[in-house]
């Protein structure tokens, strides 16, 4: 295999500490990438250099706020914005009684020696841009297209537990599978995610959604013992059948909502979300009829609760927890030819005008996630109805007067009069009786006062 070519920067950064008498190599996911011709951006290094004796090699931009040996470079980077890059000291580590940070660090002598206590092979590549040194074999797992451990599986997750759920976002990511030693050491460990804070889990979930595969990616977090760890509110949803008379679904609920995320045109990982959690109230509100038909009545509901509980979890923000409660509360609306402009309003309002196209999709991949076809003719017409009736005023603010117009043209003073004759205004604009326009408007008030 001809090795890559380093970017100018990394270059320049082991260059300068080879000058210094230094080794360094440009270290984990940023070689795996290179080697996979796969976008690199973050770049980390390893280097028997001491944090000190980084900060004297690069004076003007570095700094060093910790206790792992890693100095931090500010630089400009190939694409022209400022990057962090991290190099970090030769390193052995004993004890991680947190399971996340090792309770005594040395600093190490030996490349390989760092390279040992990392995650996986595949990250455990070194290269200078002249020898690249591979000591666990992670040049043929990329071949192979394997995630395996470093080492001893279970040592690795109990050193730090979110590597639990790193093995599968990176299989996810790269479309990847997990050697079995590495695979039965993560369903043996699962419990041990548990004590990984919400915001680590949360944003290895958010990397999976992110990806090209979210759908396999949830599916390798259920077939690992992993994702009702994370998501328990999911737990049923695949014993919960809805393949009936009088039901177009072929799915149980569980595959469902991950067909549905597979097929989720959104990259947006609050939308992907959504689209995951948007059933997961149906194992709440199952009920079967006499006749043989499964209902699920108000399982909408049950679902925007449940991912309300989801998004304190996982420590979401405002924004985006108030996004995905709004999708999964207000999925469940009817698409109709005879529906009026007052109920494809409401829909609008429920929803809320900026999150149309993120409801749209959500839509799409519930549509294709139950083995129905991408849109039909009714969902093009709503898709129609909803730019015109956006057109529409929302509310009296959308009309073009105002109050002050009313007190103006009618000589009022401030008061409850202006508001009634704005909402008159408002409802015969709803209505169509009159063209929400500032020349009509004013020619209607004229038409109020000899009332």
């Amino acid at each position: 295999m001809k090795l890559p070519k380093l970017p100018g920067k990394p270059l320049e950064i082991i260059s300068s500490l080879h000058k210094a008498g230094f080794q360094c190599y440009a270290v984990g996911g940023c070689v795996r990438d290179l080697l996979l011709n796969r976008p690199t951006h973050d770049w980390d290094f390893t280097t028997n250099a001491t944090p000190d004796e980084i900060l004297k090699i690069f004076p003007d931009n570095s700094f060093y706020e910790n206790i792992f040996g890693t100095v931090g470079l500010t630089v400009t980077g190939e694409s022209g914005q400022e990057e962090t890059y991290e190099v970090t000291t030769y390193r052995s580590e004993q004890g991680y009684s947190d399971r996340r940070h090792p309770d005594q660090i040395t600093w190490g002598v030996s490349l390989e020696e760092d390279l040992g206590r990392r995650d996986f092979t595949i990250n455990a590549i070194a290269y200078d841009g002249n020898t690249l040194v591979d000591r666990f074999g992670g040049r043929d797992d990329l071949k192979k297209k394997t995630v395996r451990a470093v080492g001893e599986p279970e040592q690795r997750f109990w050193e730090d537990a979110l590597r639990l759920m790193r093995a599968i976002r990176i299989a996810t990511q790269l479309a990847f599978f997990i050697d079995e030693k590495t695979a039965a050491a993560i369903r043996k460990n699962t419990a041990l995610i548990e004590i990984v804070s919400a915001e680590r889990v949360s944003g290895e979930l958010f990397k999976i959604l992110e990806s090209d595969h979210p759908a396999d990616g949830i599916l390798l977090l259920k077939n690992h013992d992993l994702l009702y760890r994370i998501l328990p509110e999911m737990e049923g949803t695949f014993e919960t059948e809805q393949k009936s008379p009088q039901r177009h679904h072929i799915y149980d609920v569980g595959t469902h909502l991950v067909e549905s995320l597979r097929h989720c045109p959104s990259p947006n990982k609050i939308v992907r979300l959504a689209t995951l959690l948007h059933d997961i109230g149906k194992p709440a509100t199952y009920n079967q009829t006499k006749d043989g038909v499964i209902t699920f009545y108000n399982h909408e509901i049950i679902s925007a609760s449940k991912a309300r509980h989801i998004a304190h979890r996982l420590r979401l923000s405002k924004k985006d927890a108030g996004l995905l409660i709004r999708l999964v509360r207000w999925h469940q609306f009817s698409v109709d030819e005879n529906q009026t402009d007052s109920a494809i309003r409401r829909i609008i309002r429920n929803i809320g005008k900026e999150n149309l196209q993120d409801m749209l999709d959500l839509r799409v991949g519930d549509r294709l996630g139950g083995g129905a076809k991408e849109t039909s003719w009714r969902l093009e017409l709503f898709k129609k109805r909803l730019e015109e009736v956006q057109k529409q005023p929302f509310s009296i603010t959308d009309l073009k007067i105002n109050g002050h117009d009313v007190m103006k043209e009618l000589n009022l003073q401030p008061g409850p009069e202006v508001g009634k004759i704005l909402k008159q205004l408002f409802e015969e604009v709803v209505n169509k009786k009159i063209e929400n326009e500032k020349k009509v408007l004013l020619t209607r008030l004229k038409t109020l006062t000899a009332m």
